[in-house]
């Protein structure tokens, strides 16, 4: 009996133990710029999920994605620090290996950890593809216990690895991960642990393809609008879904659903994507950086909505604090800080500012004022007020001498400092574990992803790059 009530007590320990840590999801889109909500009025999108999302939490309006294209922002998710650290210098760079990870900590904390959707943190570029169990940079070696993942972008009816098991899937992308998380997380309720979720969506990523019926809507649109906007409906959708379900396990008030796009949107898409924002995706202005962003969390965030400027470097450091993991869990030369203490108050001033390297451009942003520089070590700056310019139409460098002198010197200090990380200087080795293949490798060009070429080339996704690399095999 005495062993019994032991057993019991053990039980209800671990019960509470799991209950008072918060499940965490991360929600990530592809390419949906910061104009493209409900909740900034967009003339023809309407995203009522997100929108009752961002009215039952805190909506950032100045939230900024880590870098202005994806693989580079993903690495600043997993690790908090400036994708240049990381070792992910463009799209299609792997990540360093070295890097302590998001995924790693929650691992350490006794969470279950799990990847669903793209990746691209493995050196390879082109479509989306499954990964092989042998792929010494798949999510399972940075962190996650379990993956259902693709190399890039993924589309209507993708096929998917589940944990390098390659699976065809029917419908809409969004929606197939969204319900594979569900999965995974009922699975995981159910023995009473914590989960640490990544969903990173392929919407609204070209090639567009979607419903019909998602598509009536925006009929008058030129094709590629029509089908952009169609995969933000399913995607909102698939919010929606996610959170009733939530909610329909018990799960919504003490977990933390973190949504964000990974960079600004795209420039050929009609409407706007930006909100009257400059630039696009991959370009250092508004347009490229700022992203729309909401964070629910029912039991500890009332609603509301922030100007303090936020940044996806900033996720990890505020889930240590949230979800109390070890200090020590991130590497001690990061670029973020924890937001735990700016949400639930009025403040818009940060502490300290965003820095953002990316293909030799960079910005420095200091709340009121950013720093722009095309070429890095060109010595040639870019000055904005954001909050008298926030579309940038007027380079102010010249009119304030002190600030731009001010900023200048903190930016090149941060610079030399992600230099020598870039390096390796952070690493206990003192230097970069070399990669096996080069970086941003075409998978179309590799042997075993060749084979399933006859297979692949009737897929929309896949055609045109199998026929360009069709093309120059016949060539040679």
């Amino acid at each position: 009996m005495r062993f019994i009530l032991l057993l019991s007590v053990s039980f209800i320990s671990s019960l509470a133990l799991a209950a008072q840590k918060p499940n965490v999801i991360l929600v990530m889109a592809d390419d949906m710029g910061y104009g493209q909500t409900g909740y900034y009025n967009h003339p023809v999108l309407k995203t009522p999920n997100l929108d009752a999302m961002a009215g039952n939490g805190i909506r950032f309006d100045r939230f900024y994605a880590g870098a202005p294209n994806c693989s580079p922002t993903r690495a600043t998710v997993l690790t908090g620090r400036t994708n240049d650290r990381t070792g992910v210098h463009n799209h299609g760079y792997a990540i360093n290996k070295q890097e302590k990870t998001i995924a790693q900590a929650f691992q350490n904390a006794g969470y279950s950890t799990a990847h669903f959707g793209k990746w691209h943190l493995n050196g390879l570029r082109g479509p989306g593809a499954p990964i092989f169990k042998e792929d010494a940079h798949h999510p399972g070696h940075l962190g996650f216990d379990y993956w259902l993942s693709v190399t890039n972008f993924f589309d209507m009816n993708p096929i998917l690895s589940r944990n390098g098991k390659w699976e065809e899937h029917g419908g809409d992308s969004s929606e197939i991960v969204v319900n594979e998380a569900l999965d995974y997380i009922r699975g995981e309720n159910e023995k009473g642990k914590p989960v640490f979720i990544v969903i990173w969506y392929g919407t609204p990523h070209s090639p567009f393809m979607a419903y019909e019926s998602d598509a009536e809507p925006f009929k008058d649109l030129s094709p590629a609008s029509r089908d952009h906007y169609a995969e933000l409906v399913a995607m909102d959708r698939s919010i929606g879904h996610l959170r009733k379900e939530l909610r329909d396990f018990g799960m919504a008030e003490d977990t933390i659903v973190w949504f964000n796009s990974d960079n600004g949107g795209l420039g050929n898409i009609k409407p706007g994507t930006v909100g009257n924002l400059r630039g696009f995706k991959n370009s250092v202005y508004e347009g490229g950086l700022r992203v729309p962003a909401v964070i629910e969390w029912p039991a500890h965030i009332k609603p509301q909505i922030s100007n303090f400027p936020a940044c996806t470097m900033d996720i990890f450091p505020t889930l240590i604090d949230y979800a109390g993991l070890d200090k020590k869990s991130i590497n001690k030369v990061s670029d973020g800080i924890s937001l735990a203490s700016y949400i639930n108050t009025s403040q818009t001033k940060r502490p300290s500012p965003i820095g953002f390297r990316h293909t030799q451009r960079a910005a420095w942003l200091d709340n009121q004022y950013k720093l722009i520089t095309l070429k890095v070590g060109s010595g040639e700056y870019q000055l904005y007020d954001l909050e008298n310019d926030p579309t940038e139409q007027k380079n102010i460098i010249d009119a304030e001498p002190k600030i731009a002198r001010q900023m200048i010197s903190a930016f090149e200090n941060w610079n030399s400092s992600v230099e020598k990380s870039r390096l390796g200087a952070d690493y206990q080795s003192g230097k970069v574990n070399p990669f096996p293949r080069p970086q941003q490798t075409d998978l179309m060009t590799l042997p075993e992803y060749q084979k399933h070429f006859e297979e692949w080339i009737k897929r929309p996704e896949f055609k045109p790059y199998i026929e360009r690399q069709l093309k120059r095999q016949q060539t040679k």
